[in-house]
């Protein structure tokens, strides 16, 4: 009888552990799932927050770089513009729906082959990020802008068949004007030199020809006694002396000129008979030499003018040099007359005159010689040009081969 109840509560026992035992195990595995759930919930609000964080920090990264965000739909071949921290309301604008083509259209069109083969060999993965700088249309006008845009696959289809793409689009229009600030500058310095070369191996050479002949002919002259060819010897010293002084004041001119890069105008009225008769008097004995006629045509109706006498006196005083140099026989004039609302003062004159061809522009520029044979560094002219710009006038020639020359300055009323 006791070995029954013995033997009974043995299987009662046993049973109550079949019955506990999958309760206990339920147990212990609802709390391991509570504690991964809690652990898993932890770790989403860990990672919500980071993501709000980086939210900011996106955000505010996008605005300091002034960006746009677009992305495309490749399927539908859509586009959109998602984020727009761009500051100019004329940028173009891209919403949800747009045809990749028609934004397309919007780019230049030397750029837009540029563009479709840059996305195709995106979508095809040839290549990782896709970067372009191009010019795009201003939306409603004629103008255009820079923009600067990279672009990358976004998503994915089981296959690796691109299904979106994300870019960004950046105004760059201040960056474009600086580069070009920059391929300006080099450009300058380097035509600067060029032209300093191009000065000092004319001025070298100019130099030397005057700076010959005085020395060679002093020599000959002290062992000269005849009177009449010590005459004929002083006058060609006299003759290199003046060219040279000439040489050193055009180099003078133009360096005050490029040094103050056209200067503080001095503005004045005066009567121009007061500087036409002045150069007159400078230019009188020098022409009876010559055996020249210089003369003031219309001194008594010469108007007054308003602009930097000194300036305008320099242009004059180049052209009554010029004038002189190339002039044998015959007569120098100066005078002024009305052109088209302007006062036109010229300086004619009945020398050998210029080829028509080179009755040009170029005639103003620097070292341009019209007689290679007759001595110059070809800076007058260019000087006068320069002078008349600073004025807000102009210069020019009329001019007849064997028959004489008319240089002129233009000059507001």
């Amino acid at each position: 009888m006791l070995l029954f109840s013995l033997h009974s509560l043995m299987r009662l026992d046993i049973l109550a552990w079949m019955i506990c035992l999958p309760l206990i195990v339920l147990a212990v595995v609802m709390l391991w799932i509570q504690h991964r759930q809690h652990r898993q919930l932890a770790s989403d609000l860990e990672q919500l927050s980071k993501l709000r964080s980086h939210s900011v920090e996106y955000d505010l990264v996008m605005q300091a770089m002034r960006l746009a965000v677009w992305r495309m739909d490749v399927p539908s071949r859509t586009m959109e513009i998602e984020i727009d921290y761009r500051d100019h309301s004329n940028s173009i604008s891209i919403p949800p729906g747009t045809k990749t083509t028609d934004v397309v259209a919007q780019i230049l069109p030397e750029y837009q082959e540029t563009v479709k083969k840059g996305l195709e060999d995106l979508l095809t993965g040839r290549v990782e990020v896709f970067h372009l700088q191009c010019q795009v249309r201003v939306p409603h006008s004629e103008d255009t802008y820079w923009t600067e845009g990279y672009a990358t696959v976004d998503k994915r289809d089981l296959q690796g068949t691109p299904l979106s793409v994300v870019g960004t689009l950046m105004r760059i229009d201040q960056q474009k004007g600086i580069e070009q600030a920059l391929m300006d500058a080099v450009y300058h310095a380097e035509e600067s030199d060029r032209l300093k070369t191009a000065f000092l191996q004319n001025i070298s050479h100019e130099i030397r020809t005057p700076l010959n002949a005085i020395v060679g002919f002093s020599e000959v002259l002290t062992m000269v006694e005849e009177q009449e060819e010590r005459t004929n010897l002083i006058k060609l010293i006299k003759q290199n002396n003046t060219h040279l002084l000439r040489l050193f004041d055009d180099i003078v001119s133009m360096s005050k000129l490029e040094a103050r890069g056209g200067g503080v105008l001095e503005m004045s009225t005066f009567e121009l008979k007061e500087v036409l008769q002045a150069l007159l008097a400078k230019y009188k004995p020098r022409a009876i030499d010559m055996g020249l006629s210089i003369e003031i045509e219309g001194v008594d109706s010469l108007p007054v003018l308003t602009t930097d006498r000194d300036r305008l006196r320099e242009i004059l005083n180049q052209y009554l040099n010029n004038a002189m140099k190339f002039t044998k026989e015959g007569q120098v004039t100066m005078g002024c007359t009305e052109h088209d609302g302007k006062w036109r003062i010229w300086v004619k004159d009945t020398g050998k005159g210029i080829p028509e061809d080179k009755c040009n522009e170029r005639l103003f520029e620097r070292f341009v010689k019209v007689d290679e044979f007759t001595p110059g560094v070809g800076l007058g002219l260019s000087i006068c040009h320069t002078l008349a710009m600073s004025l807000d006038g102009d210069v020019g020639v009329e001019s007849t081969l064997g028959k004489g020359s008319v240089f002129w300055v233009e000059l507001q009323k």
